[in-house]
């Protein structure tokens, strides 16, 4: 079976300064996987580098079609646009900036918004969404180029906890057909929802379904953390 997403000693700078290295991982579809990791172990680079956005010092990687859902600040919610509008946008370059949309292209506008269940809110203002809402324009911008992966960069951000059940159960249902990849800062969640977890610090530490990952030695490897950690006691891995 083709990989959705693979990577084999994949190393990358930025501004000269080395970010990942020996980085080796493959996603297939079906996979719900978290990538965690301390600020600056390169998860975003990751996905840029994945996105083609990021070159490569070494290694390579091979992927069918990728979509990125960024976090909601990069996007101008202020920007006087329709939901489906905003949609559409993820169609730009495939479209190209003077040509019309056509049938085909809206109607794969309206599916990814069938898969976000936001169909009956697409002629409205993406001003007037909730945050919650507004991370399922998000996906929908991604998955109306139909990609094997989907790239989720901590898609729960600034979110409250019922909105982040909806996204998750959301997030589940997307991976029945393609992989998707999300990088999150809530370790518990990610450890009771995913299949598979990726522990990265500027390369993977270790990566497998999360009952295999209770060696609290590769979380304090991964978070540069000692055995008294509080990160560990959440995680049940030592006695609180």
């Amino acid at each position: 079976m083709t990989a959705a997403l693979e990577m084999t000693g994949v190393a990358a700078d930025l501004g000269g300064r080395p970010v990942l290295r020996d980085v080796d991982l493959r996603l297939d579809a079906g996979d719900f996987t978290a990538l965690l990791g301390p600020n600056g172990a390169g998860k975003t680079t990751l996905m840029r580098a994945a996105l083609g956005l990021v070159p490569l010092r070494a290694g390579k990687i091979n992927s069918t079609s990728a979509g990125y859902v960024p976090q909601r600040h990069e996007f101008t919610w202020d920007f006087p646009a329709s939901v489906q509008d905003a949609v559409l946008s993820g169609l730009v370059r495939r479209i190209g900036l003077f040509r019309r949309p056509t049938a085909a292209h809206w109607q794969a506008v309206w599916d990814a918004l069938d898969q976000v269940h936001l169909a009956d809110l697409r002629k409205r203002p993406v001003g007037e969404l909730s945050g919650g809402q507004r991370q399922r324009v998000l996906v929908a911008r991604a998955l109306v180029l139909q990609p094997s992966v989907l790239l989720l960069d901590e898609p729960f951000t600034g979110l409250d906890m019922p909105a982040q059940e909806t996204l998750t159960a959301l997030f589940g249902d997307i991976a029945r057909d393609r992989a998707v990849l999300m990088a999150t800062h809530d370790l518990t969640a990610a450890a009771y929802t995913c299949d598979r977890l990726i522990l990265l610090n500027r390369t993977v530490i270790a990566c497998g379904p999360p009952a295999s990952l209770r060696d609290a030695g590769l979380w304090m490897r991964t978070f540069d953390v000692g055995p008294g950690s509080h990160l560990l006691k959440a995680l049940d891995l030592v006695e609180a």
